[in-house]
């Protein structure tokens, strides 16, 4: 990397850190060029506005998780090993947020009402997230793992809620035991999807007819 390149890799990774503590609105190029040593028209030469620079750290952050929790997840057998890979990664990378606070949570607090092109950088990532985790689920369904009854969206709907109450009780009501009880729920949202006796029965026929 370039000086120019390494200086605003530098600029965002302190950027993320105090959006990921203080949220996004929080962060301001001033506190930023303190942080950094540096002037304001030091910071700005990096970034046009404080909004491109919101929208970097954004995306910033949007990257590392894909790097922590998406991509590693893809390495895991299809089926219910990648959707129990996933939901465990993410509950680390949460439970590791703790101190400093998620920023797809915070963010959706700070742009829930408040349209603009942050707020369609955040939710788009949001969904993409959303998305990938319901191509998870369909393709458990299709392998077998859970009934054919599931609902795709309900149950990603049930892994979110999950995440958000860890989210909060482990950091705004600073409970103990919060990972644990995230995981046991979803390991119980598992068991109530599983197939019935009848699903696999009818599974094996269609299978049977299917090498006849």
């Amino acid at each position: 990397m370039r000086k120019g390149e390494m200086t605003r890799a530098a600029i965002l990774d302190v950027a993320l850190d105090l959006a990921s503590r203080d949220g996004l609105e929080g962060l301001t190029i001033g506190l930023l060029a303190d942080k950094m040593n540096m002037s304001k028209s030091g910071v700005f030469a990096h970034f046009g506005s404080r909004e491109d620079l919101q929208i970097e750290v954004v995306k910033l952050y949007h990257h590392q998780f894909e790097q922590e929790v998406f991509y590693p997840s893809m390495k895991e057998p299809r089926g219910l090993p990648r959707l129990r890979g996933m939901f465990a990664r993410w509950v680390k990378r949460v439970s590791m947020e703790i101190a400093s606070g998620c920023i797809y949570i915070s963010g959706a607090v700070e742009y829930d009402d408040r349209p603009g092109a942050i707020r369609e950088e955040l939710a788009g990532m949001v969904r993409a997230w959303k998305n990938a985790l319901r191509r998870c689920v369909v393709q458990t369904i299709e392998m077998g793992h859970l009934s054919p009854a599931t609902d795709p969206d309900q149950l990603v709907f049930e892994m979110y809620g999950l995440i958000l109450a860890l989210h909060h009780d482990a950091r705004f009501l600073k409970l103990p035991g919060s990972v644990n009880r995230a995981e046991v729920g979803f390991e119980r949202l598992i068991d109530s999807y599983q197939p019935s006796r009848n699903d696999v029965t009818a599974a094996n026929k269609a299978a049977s007819k299917n090498t006849a």
